[in-house]
């Protein structure tokens, strides 16, 4: 260690009290990492990490940075798969999840006041007690946080109808790079004084400021829902049922389409015999008091298509979305696996989908598609079986690069996830380059379609390396000149978000 990081380790000792300090090396480890991808050389425990109980914590932190010099990496329950928390070497970490109160819950006005340590489904709770909801679900809202998903503007299954992260936020109280408190937006859902500055901050990784308090917006929690299992011999098939719905003027809440590996994946996590009753499932909700209505015109639609559609009142259906939500596969164990978070425009999804099944032909892998369909963002994940990589690659949970949407569930306890490195565990080259060959190629695909690099997921450590792909150097140009007008230093979260 460094006599500048001895000054450090002795400035927040100085600072804060052993119980939101801490430097043991279990916390150091548990904060060095998220749920992202990492090459081994890749993993730099922190300094320390603080537990931060008040916006004054923050505050304070954040000056101690200044003077110091040292990075801050900011983490909420640490949900990310993109490599967004994960520490750099000589970082402190600040971990937000003891500010975990909802600060305000007016419900005539149907907003809330949160601090960013609120899991998304405590606030959902607090909500449904006043006929409310709030809206954003990604998989992990059990265990993520709503400041971690105000950072990657984090989506779910609901977003086709009610909009990712962004759209639900209507300001926000931030810490910025130099220790100053702002707070941007209103508490109106109209607004347009000024720059939308709020908006750049959701989906900014932590890169242009610390979110301390979310004023959000409530949805009226509906009274009324119905929802649809269709099963389909074919991918492409219920991939066209998605534009069949849309044409019929019908706008579900959820839309989600399973593959048959898919499909296997959960029957063997979940004792589930989905795999039974075709090669893909769409699984569909409607709300609202015409939910009955709207369900109605999409069995009618998926009917016409060949589909095997689940009768109304069906209790099944419901158990089928808590299904969806762990559609990681960790039950397989016996194959490794690299996976994707794109999203193409939702007329190109059937295009989409059989490219990526000549793409995997091509390249000799395994295919595993789970998609949000109805607003075009697609999981697709690219395997091979574990016998070729040798016998000391296994985990007990399968090895994977990629995780999709899905954080570790209470139900389905996740390993550490591995990266590939054909220079360890006698990995072979040939296997190695296949599945990356084929994920790229996926990414390429999507991009040639109109679609994007990320969805929902954020462009974190991981990601970096296509975001060229996408954006101008122009562009990613003036997104530099942002960060340097928030944060010249580079101490908040650096390497990650911009290239």
């Amino acid at each position: 260690m460094s006599a500048s990081d001895n000054d450090v380790l002795t400035a927040l000792r100085s600072a804060f009290t052993p119980g939101t300090l801490t430097t043991d090396a279990a916390e150091l480890d548990a904060h060095a990492v998220d749920q992202g991808p990492l090459e081994h050389w890749q993993v730099h425990p922190p300094l320390a990490v603080v537990f931060a109980e008040s916006t004054q914590d923050v505050q304070l932190l954040v000056r101690l940075s200044c003077e110091h010099g040292f990075a801050l990496i900011t983490r909420g329950a640490g949900t990310s798969v993109s490599g967004g928390a994960n520490s750099t070497e000589g970082s402190v970490v600040l971990n937000l999840t003891r500010m975990n109160q909802i600060l305000a819950m007016r419900p005539e006005d149907e907003v809330a006041v949160v601090e960013p340590g609120v899991i998304n489904a405590d606030l959902n709770a607090a909500a449904a007690e006043h006929g409310l909801m709030y809206a954003p679900d990604p998989a992990s809202y059990r265990t993520s946080t709503i400041g971690g998903n105000v950072a990657t503007n984090a989506g779910g299954l609901r977003c086709a109808k009610y909009g990712v992260t962004r759209d639900s936020v209507l300001a926000l109280d931030v810490v910025l790079a130099d220790g100053t408190l702002i707070h941007t937006g209103q508490a109106t859902f109209k607004g347009v004084a000024g720059y939308d500055l709020t908006s750049l901050f959701v989906g900014s990784e932590g890169t242009l400021g610390i979110v301390v308090g979310v004023t959000v917006r409530l949805r009226h929690l509906s009274a009324h829902t119905e929802t649809i299992a269709a099963f389909f011999d074919e991918l492409t098939t219920a991939a066209q049922g998605v534009l069949d719905i849309g044409r019929a003027r019908v706008q579900p809440a959820i839309t989600e389409l399973l593959d048959r590996r898919t499909m296997l994946a959960l029957d063997e996590a979940q004792g589930s015999d989905l795999a039974q009753r075709g090669d893909t499932l769409l699984l569909i909700q409607t709300d609202g008091h015409g939910a009955a209505i709207e369900a109605e015109i999409i069995r009618e639609v998926l009917r016409a298509l060949g589909a095997l559609v689940s009768d109304p009142g069906s209790t099944e259906s419901e158990r089928l979305i808590e299904l969806r939500r762990h559609a990681r596969g960790d039950g397989i164990v016996n194959e490794v696996r690299v996976g994707e978070d794109v999203a193409v425009p939702r007329s190109r999804l059937v295009d989409y989908i059989r490219a990526i099944e000549d793409l995997a032909e091509e390249h000799q892998v395994q295919l595993k598609v789970v998609a949000h369909a109805g607003d075009g963002n697609l999981h697709p994940t690219f395997s091979v079986p574990s016998s070729e990589l040798g016998p000391d690659t296994g985990t007990g949970t399968g090895t994977e690069t990629r995780p999709d949407d899905d954080a570790a569930s209470p139900a389905q306890p996740e390993a550490a996830p591995v990266t590939i490195d054909a220079t360890e565990g006698g990995l072979p080259t040939s296997a190695v380059s296949r599945l990356h060959a084929a994920l790229d190629g996926s990414v390429r695909l999507a991009l040639e379609m109109g679609g994007t690099i990320t969805g929902e997921h954020g462009i974190g450590t991981y990601k970096l390396r296509w975001l060229d792909w996408e954006q101008s150097a122009e562009v990613i140009a003036l997104q530099r000149r942002i960060k340097d007008v928030f944060d010249p230093e580079r101490r908040l979260n650096p390497g990650r978000a911009i290239l």
